[in-house]
């Protein structure tokens, strides 16, 4: 097996690290979120569509070359949720549009998001169904006359406040249970929503998150993903890109704390030594490097498989989990190695600690990746 990296997805890496020094707007001071020339840099820079078909305007690349240049983006840029909007976009929203819509919706819409012109967001959770998809309440019926009609409510939807595309699950059979949701290509403009106010949350901040409310939001028959009941599958196909692909950037974070532990260790002296020169503090940085490669090996075969067409599930579980507990786990080490100064934002370190705390939620919980491993494994 070859673990290098080819010299298409160097140079894909090398580009994703020189648009964040010298390409990517800084946010304005007081501005909460991240900015529309922000996100329009993102396109041009290539992250919006970095899997997407380049009939559509997107780079074509496969899942580990998204993947490397997902890591890049999170090594090299410390706005997490900014990163992680990009992510959420691309492998919750886009990516299933690829996978599944049909050809008008897909020649309409993908250019627009792979561009940055639009923003994507993906609605699936509610208030009484994460992981159970099959206790959704949103519901979708047909009108008689070419459209769908959804009503409900769903919440924790990632750019959902400022989303042009909403890539919703709603149930068209609620007595089939998780057979009976299917998936839609929900446009804004046309109305019938509404977005309650930002969620404020304690990482991820300048990713806006938001509830969404449904109340008689026509939508064509045409923006319908695939066909009735077939949402489930579409939603774990998406997963599969997103806790594979979008857990790369936690990666990159990961990889970036190191550089700065180690830097401080070497510099910070105490009782006439460099902290680094004890045991105490080296080991937990050995740690930090030892979690980091073993979620980087995970998660590279997981995106390997899905190239070959074998979106494995205990691969890609196997893959969130280590990298979501790795980067976790790490920033807890980091805040302890710089102590006091690990604790004051203009450090940027425990930063690091508020956005990787969702990371065992979001996708799918640490304990849900648990339970796909168990039942793969035949328990």
């Amino acid at each position: 097996m070859n673990f290098e990296l080819d010299d298409e997805q160097k140079q894909l890496s090398k580009s994703i690290a020189r648009f964040c020094e010298t390409g990517l707007p800084e946010r304005p001071k007081g501005t909460r979120y991240f900015t529309r020339e922000q996100w329009e840099s993102c396109g041009k820079a290539g992250l919006l569509g970095l899997s997407v078909p380049t009939v559509y305007g997107g780079g074509g690349y496969g899942a580990l070359s998204s993947a490397v240049a997902m890591q890049a983006f999170g090594r090299h840029c410390p706005d997490m949720g900014l990163v992680f909007a990009t992510c959420a976009h691309l492998f919750a929203c886009v990516m299933p549009i690829v996978e599944f819509a049909g050809g008008e919706v897909k020649r309409r819409v993908l250019p627009r998001l792979a561009s940055g012109q639009w923003i994507g967001s993906n609605a699936i959770t509610e208030p009484d169904a994460g992981s159970d998809s099959a206790a959704l309440k949103t519901v979708a019926v047909p009108t008689g006359d070419g459209y769908y009609r959804i009503d409900g409510f769903k919440s924790f939807a990632g750019n959902a406040p400022v989303a042009d595309v909403i890539v919703t699950y709603a149930t068209t059979e609620p007595s089939f249970g998780s057979l009976g949701v299917t998936g839609f290509v929900v446009e804004t403009a046309n109305g019938g929503l509404t977005t309650t106010e930002p969620l404020i949350k304690t990482g991820l901040a300048s990713c806006p998150a938001s509830g969404i409310r449904f109340e008689g939001c026509l939508v064509p028959e045409a923006n319908r993903m695939g066909e009735e009941g077939q949402g489930r599958q579409i939603f774990q196909r998406s997963m599969g890109w997103e806790r594979s692909c979008l857990f790369a950037a936690f990666l990159g974070m990961m990889e970036r704390q190191i550089d700065r532990v180690v830097s401080h260790a070497r510099d910070r002296r105490q009782f006439g030594k460099p902290i680094g020169s004890y045991q105490a503090v080296s080991h937990r940085i050995t740690e930090m490097k030892l979690r980091l490669e073993s979620a980087r090996l995970l998660l590279y075969r997981a995106c390997w498989g899905m190239d070959r067409g074998d979106d494995g599930q205990i691969d890609i579980a196997l893959s969130k989990l280590a990298v979501s507990e790795g980067a976790v786990q790490s920033s807890i080490d980091a805040v302890r190695i710089f102590g006091g100064w690990g604790c004051l934002e203009e450090s940027g370190i425990e930063l690091m600690l508020r956005d990787s705390l969702g990371s065992v939620i979001f996708s799918g919980t640490s304990e849900m990746q648990r339970e796909i491993v168990a039942r793969e494994l035949g328990l």
